[in-house]
């Protein structure tokens, strides 16, 4: 009887089909613009959940599970938002961070609802994205565009409390509501302006404005507008003699501001959104993801959050369906690189999205100190 020795060719067989590509246990979705014109802010996303990723999976993963991530491209387009969404439903994913179009977050969202489907989004700042909100998986951490004045007016209130403060507002779509709901925050926080004024965009020149200003003895000026006339009635008043404060919206957060101000930038304060990368919080994050030649800015360190946030969610609630994780989510702050993060009722992160900086030799400097 012909006798074979199966041994070395069986093993082989065996080693092939248990020891070859294993399948993770639990996949996510990095989905946004992977492609196109705001293909950076898509690979933002991507960068910091795969990071996040590969840190959960060098300790052992979530709870012995090991994570996978899925990327999806949806161009900003609200159907192929919606394409990726159901793809995602498919594969079983438990987690979606993205995405960067209001248009395309708005559109996949009623599948993640109708699916109960946790979905975090770092980047999408539109008010309706909860306000009308499809359903209790869905989560923000991008500031809501109605965040920027409370920031304003909270700290006019308290570095200026002493001062004559005066708000003005070209009467745009953007300026007037800013300096509006400036108003309002300063006002709650106690602070009374002393002045409220309007000017016609797009002058020449602003010198009766800054006559107005000097006469009343201004010494902060906050400015609702487009930030090439904010450059002229900056330099109006300088060349007169003013030395009052000048402070706007992220209008001013722009070379072509500094340009057009020339020296007389330097100090002019303005509103911006807040740069994770100067927390605390973030350093050990920064460091990674430096070294693996990623810079931290813009989308990557909130979509390293959203997955720390759906991770520590699934390791208190384990293996539980996305509005139960919605549920944990919902009721405990949970610390970040972002720092501490605790959603409101509408499912916005508590978090200040916007923070004050300054103009300073050409350079944003974050506003610190009383």
């Amino acid at each position: 009887m012909l006798r074979v020795n199966c041994l070395p060719a069986c093993l082989a067989l065996l080693l092939a089909t248990t020891a070859g590509p294993a399948l993770a246990d639990i996949r996510i979705l990095a989905v946004g613009p992977m492609t196109g014109p705001y293909q950076a802010l898509g690979k933002q996303i991507r960068a910091g959940v795969e990071t996040a990723v590969d840190a959960l999976n060098a300790k052992g993963g979530i709870n012995g599970e090991r994570i996978s991530v899925d990327i999806e491209d949806d161009a900003c387009k609200p159907e192929a938002a919606v394409a990726a969404a159901n793809r995602a439903v498919g594969r079983g994913d438990q987690l979606v961070v993205g995405h960067v179009c209001a248009e395309a977050a708005i559109a996949a969202a009623s599948v993640y609802a109708d699916n109960k489907l946790l979905a975090i989004t770092p980047a999408v700042t539109a008010n309706r994205y909860t306000d009308q909100r499809a359903g209790p998986t869905l989560f923000r951490l991008a500031t809501r565009d109605d965040a920027q004045a409370p920031t304003a007016g909270a700290f006019l209130a308290e570095r200026f409390g002493n001062k004559r403060i005066a708000l003005l507002n070209d009467g745009s779509s953007y300026g007037k509501p800013l300096a509006e709901a400036t108003k309002q925050a300063m006002n709650e926080a106690g602070k009374r302006e002393a002045r409220l004024d309007t000017f016609d965009p797009g002058a020449k020149e602003y010198n009766a404005l800054a006559d107005r200003l000097i006469a009343d003895a201004i010494d902060v000026v906050f400015v609702g507008g487009d930030q090439g006339d904010i450059a002229l009635i900056l330099k109006a008043l300088r060349a007169k003699g003013s030395p009052a404060v000048v402070m706007g919206g992220d209008s001013l957060a722009t070379s072509e501001f500094v340009t057009a101000a020339g020296d007389a930038a330097n100090g002019t304060l303005l509103t911006f959104f807040t740069d994770w990368r100067l927390q605390p919080p973030a350093e050990t994050a920064n460091a990674a993801l430096r070294q693996a030649g990623i810079e931290p800015q813009g989308y990557v360190l909130p979509a390293y959050a959203a997955v720390q946030l759906w991770a520590a969610a699934r390791q208190s609630s384990g293996p539980a369906a996305g509005d139960t994780l919605a549920s944990t989510l919902s009721a405990s702050p949970t610390p970040t690189v972002l720092g501490t993060v605790a959603f409101d009722g509408k499912g916005d992160a508590q978090l200040a999205g916007f923070s004050v900086y300054r103009w300073e030799n050409g350079a944003l400097v974050p506003e610190t100190g009383p």
